[in-house]
């Protein structure tokens, strides 16, 4: 059973709003007590968090469906519902968060601690307490709790590391990485014995990097060939690339040179690598027949402006060197990272004007309005009680809708279509007393005379 995946869809839905209460106060020789009904509680958002101690999205590959806790109803006695309960879910450090439909990126969590509400809950519903004013002064009616988002991401994990060691398979990567640092990867003599990227934290002097072995690389892995293609990303990240070359392998046809030039084909193929700085490791020189082709293709790769070093993982020849040449690359990587700017909240006010929703006429006989106001009134809308639906009507006359639609040419009976023309509320409008007197009726045709 595979016990690393770094990368799953996840199915989110956040908790719905509790519903608001429609309550009268009644007590003893207090027959005038008032409304009392509380608000519904908010429901519980998902909330992905970067722990320290998760290094693989396999728990949600075997369980893709999360759902946050609902807000409870409002009570009488001015009780409030209790909030939902928040999802926290666990995530390693460089996970990328995407729209699993439109790949769009969402949120890039870096660093542990960090936050993103993948999933927002509902608004609880009004309790008829807070409906009330001057003018309705015991509302015999609340407002529903609002839907929690709905929401298909993917989760695509990166390693965050400073240098990635790329190689073919048996090159001695995860060799290298257990003599430079106290990790203790999985090492055997057969292709393809990682099967996950691994880390290790070298100090070099004052400088403390992370080094992380990238499995599975082989001809044609940028198209899917092999293990190379799961883990190619694992690089993007990196800021500095070694390549660690096989001089004691036995393969027909293959050479140091040959397999340099190989896995920087395929790099390039991937693409968004090439400004990443080189380094070259020739492995294994403890054989003596590996080591005379280490002199013999070192002059060759220097050629190249690339630094070469000889080593061996197994006797550890040569590695304090190699370690303290890879800390001066990352620290000059590091000193080049143009400085972030901490984030600021722009808050930007509606112009001027801005009526806060959308008016279109579809054809001669249909409107439709669109809006984050509008649309969220009516999920909030109680359609089996009539005081509610007027509190509707009286606040989208509030919002100009109305004059909206005068201004549109609409007629009386016309058809407004609140929300998307596939699932949106139709309504047959009826205009108020005194918009019916701007629109022109016959005279003496208002009710009012």
């Amino acid at each position: 059973m595979a016990d690393f995946v770094d990368h799953v869809i996840v199915h989110i839905k956040a908790g719905d709003g509790g519903n608001g209460c429609a309550s009268i106060h009644r007590e003893k020789f207090k027959p005038l007590g008032g409304p009392d009904g509380g608000n519904g509680g908010p429901g519980g958002n998902v909330i992905l968090e970067v722990d320290a101690n998760t290094s693989t999205l396999l728990e949600y590959h075997h369980r893709p469906h999360r759902k946050a806790g609902n807000g409870k109803q409002g009570a009488g006695s001015n009780r409030d519902g209790a909030r939902g309960e928040d999802v926290i879910l666990p995530v390693p450090n460089g996970t990328v968060v995407k729209n699993a439909e439109t790949g769009e990126v969402l949120v890039d969590l870096i660093g542990v601690g960090t936050r993103y509400v993948a999933a927002q809950g509902g608004f609880g519903g009004l309790g008829n307490a807070a409906l009330a004013t001057s003018k309705r002064k015991a509302p015999g009616f609340a407002l529903l709790g609002e839907p929690g988002d709905v929401a298909d991401i993917t989760l695509e994990l990166k390693t965050v590391a400073d240098v990635a060691l790329v190689g073919f398979p048996n090159a001695g990567k995860s060799s290298l990485i257990a003599a430079l640092s106290a990790a203790r990867p999985k090492i055997a003599n057969y292709p393809f014995t990682t099967l996950i990227p691994n880390l290790g934290v070298v100090t070099a002097g004052e400088v403390i990097y992370t080094v992380a072995d990238v499995p599975g690389l082989i001809p044609g892995a940028s198209q899917g060939k092999g293990l190379g293609h799961e883990f190619l990303r694992h690089v993007e990240r990196c800021s500095t690339i070694v390549h660690v070359l096989d001089c004691a392998t036995l393969d027909p046809g293959r050479d140091p040179v040959t397999d340099f030039e190989v896995i920087e084909a395929e790099l390039a193929a991937y693409g968004s690598l090439q400004d990443r700085p080189r380094m070259v490791v020739l492995n294994k020189v403890d054989v003596p027949d590996a080591r005379e082709l280490a002199d013999l293709v070192k002059p060759l790769l220097a050629e190249r402006g690339l630094r070469v070093f000889e080593i061996s993982a197994a006797s550890h020849e040569g590695l304090t060197p190699l370690a303290y040449a890879m800390g001066e690359m990352v620290a000059r990587a590091r000193a080049e990272k143009p400085v972030e700017e901490p984030t600021r909240l722009v808050i930007r006010p509606k112009q001027l004007g801005e009526t806060g929703f959308t008016l279109r006429r579809v054809n001669e006989t249909t409107f439709q309005l669109t809006g984050e106001k509008p649309e969220r009134w009516i999920r909030q809308t109680d359609f089996t009680n009539d005081e509610a639906v007027g509190y509707l009507a009286d606040r989208l006359e509030r919002l100009g809708v109305e004059e909206a639609l005068i201004e549109a040419g609409a007629d009386v009976g016309v058809e407004v279509v609140i929300g998307s023309m596939e699932n949106g509320y139709i309504f047959d409008w009826r205009p108020s007393e005194a918009a019916q007197t701007r629109i022109g009726g016959p005279r003496g045709s208002d009710s009012r005379l």
